[in-house]
């Protein structure tokens, strides 16, 4: 576009703008001939997609802003109405992050103006007692106002629809469509009241199903060190640990309280390099059985166990780590049902299932399929996400799961063994299932599709000197999986391996899923073998590096 059209598509946005604070900030980049800077804010629209919307706070509309919110909001009411659900129940929650509650409020106007109801959760809360309270409240949608674990400066919106789901297409496309087509934000009514703000009901409702995770007269004896990573997980993980009869958790005093500006890490993010060091810091002084962090809105649960043998004494757990010994819990508490996860996850799950006689199943990337598995038990997803109650929320909820993972420890402490002596069981059983992941952060996305273009173009023939044995393009499906942006490689030698190639569906990043799988004998066979997994998934991530042209 030229620099006319340029300046006059930033004037007729600064015109409609909501806020003062993105007017103020757009009118200096007007003022300023800020060409470059405005390109980028107006090159299109942030798309609305399976993960909703997701990107930096600022004024234009390839960001987060109110004026981009109202426009989502409104095409989920059109979307909504069209779908015949006029009038009814649309709940909406928010974490604490910059402008949530801003969004969150005006998405509320804008469901009462388009005729549904509207109910706002009481305060900032975490992600999971939204989905909760989408089937408890009998809503036909509700809105999620969180950038989970992004940067600080980001913020995002995440739809479910009325079975407590995130939305899958054709619902995303659908919506996107009814966004497209509101031409003007003067064209959508925002009246000053006429929603409800939700009391603690819906909260304490959450609160009271959480027990339904446990088993009755379980031992709850084991210690945590928890950190709320400055996100708002603290008061409601704190009070369903007091309800289950667990000890209080040591708290990490300096991420305790929500705080936007995530003051103590660089990413909020607790498989981020660094942002567990204060809660390690905790455990070396009070000496727990486990750590636990959530993200900053929850609904993911991070664990670290003592490790004698690195440095600082403890390591985190991989999320597939976590997710086998929640499957091991399950199965030996008699849960029947399907076990699902993403295919980025360990296949780990798939012979803990086998093994057990329960079902299993394998899905698409990302809660919003794990959670419509019919007949799930149980679901997990590597990046530290568990759905361990799916009767109560169809989401992956750091809550429950922290909870389980509780009673799991304290079960395997009343026996006088720990969560590594559980993983190491699982191995011996089953083979060492050894997962990594090479993930590359950009600032150019062209990097990301360069990238996949030389890998579907010139599809590796060996990595790690193990055989590619199939070699699948998943933009073209498969007989058990609809189409995604993602290549899977299986290889076999020595050993066997896995790795899958995608982009994130929420970050600027490429992400590259790595598993080999060594067979033990015996447990005195797993230090040698965490050896050569070691070696054969570093050499993995350097084949394929070059490979891919990283």
């Amino acid at each position: 576009m030229t620099q006319d059209d340029l300046l006059a598509r930033a004037q007729a946005w600064l015109a409609e703008d909501p806020d003062q604070e993105t007017r103020e900030e757009l009118a200096k980049l007007i003022d300023a001939g800020a060409t470059d800077e405005l390109a980028a804010r107006f090159a299109g629209t942030l798309q609305f997609g399976t993960a909703g919307l997701r990107g930096e706070i600022g004024a234009g509309p390839m960001r987060m802003n109110r004026s981009v919110v109202i426009r989502a909001a409104a095409g989920l009411a059109a979307y909504l109405r069209a779908k015949g659900q006029e009038g009814g129940l649309v709940v909406i929650g928010y974490d604490a992050r910059y402008k949530s509650a801003d969004f969150a409020r005006d998405t509320a106007a804008v469901m009462t103006g388009a005729g549904l109801r509207a109910a706002l959760l009481p305060r900032p809360l975490p992600t999971p007692v939204l989905a909760y309270a989408i089937r408890h409240l009998g809503a036909v949608a509700g809105v999620e106002v969180t950038a989970s674990h992004n940067p600080p400066r980001d913020n995002g919106y995440k739809v479910y629809l009325g079975d407590g789901s995130q939305i899958v297409p054709p619902a995303d496309a659908e919506i996107a469509a009814e966004i497209d087509a509101i031409r003007s934000l003067h064209d959508v009514p925002r009246p000053e009241a006429g929603w409800e703000t939700l009391g603690d009901e819906v909260l304490n409702a959450y609160l009271e199903r959480t027990d339904a995770v446990l088993t009755s007269g379980s031992p709850r004896t084991a210690r945590t060190v928890y950190t709320a990573m400055h996100g708002v997980g603290k008061d409601v993980l704190t009070a369903a640990f007091a309800r289950a009869g667990f000890p209080p958790p040591a708290l990490v005093a300096a991420q305790a309280e929500p705080d936007p500006a995530f003051p103590t890490v660089a990413f909020p993010n607790p498989e981020e390099p660094g942002a567990m060091d204060l809660a390690f810091e905790a455990a070396r002084a009070v000496d727990p059985d486990l750590v636990i962090a959530n993200d900053p809105d929850a609904d993911r649960c991070a664990v670290a166990v003592p490790d004698a043998t690195v440095v600082g004494g403890w390591r985190m757990l991989r999320g597939d780590e976590v997710g086998a010994l929640l499957a091991a819990h399950l199965v030996h508490k008699g849960a029947t049902g399907v076990f699902a996860e993403s295919i980025v996850s360990s296949s780990l799950l798939g012979r803990i299932a086998e093994a057990a006689g329960v079902g299993y199943e394998e899905t698409l990337t990302g809660f919003k399929w794990i959670a419509r598995v019919e007949g799930l038990r149980y679901g997990y997803e590597e990046a530290l996400g568990y759905c361990v109650d799916p009767e109560g929320v169809r989401d992956k909820d750091g809550i429950t799961a922290a909870l389980l993972v509780t009673e799991l420890a304290s079960v395997l402490k009343e026996q006088g063994r720990t969560l590594t002596d559980l993983l190491d069981d699982l191995a011996v059983a089953h083979g060492l299932h050894a997962t990594d992941q090479l993930s590359v952060r950009v600032e150019d996305l062209s990097i990301i599709a360069n990238a996949m273009t030389a890998l579907r173009e010139r599809p590796p023939v060996s990595l790690a000197g193990l055989t590619v044995v199939s070699a699948e393009d998943l933009t073209k499906g498969t007989e058990s999986l609809p189409p995604t942006d993602g290549l899977r490689y299986h290889l076999e030698g020595d050993y066997k391996a896995r790795v899958i190639v995608r982009p994130s569906g929420t970050e600027p990043k490429l992400k590259c899923y790595l598993e080999v799988v060594v067979p033990v004998a015996a447990s005195v066979d797993l230090a040698p073998a965490r050896a050569t997994a070691n070696e054969v998934l570093v050499a993995i991530k350097r084949d394929l590096s070059a490979a891919a042209g990283l």
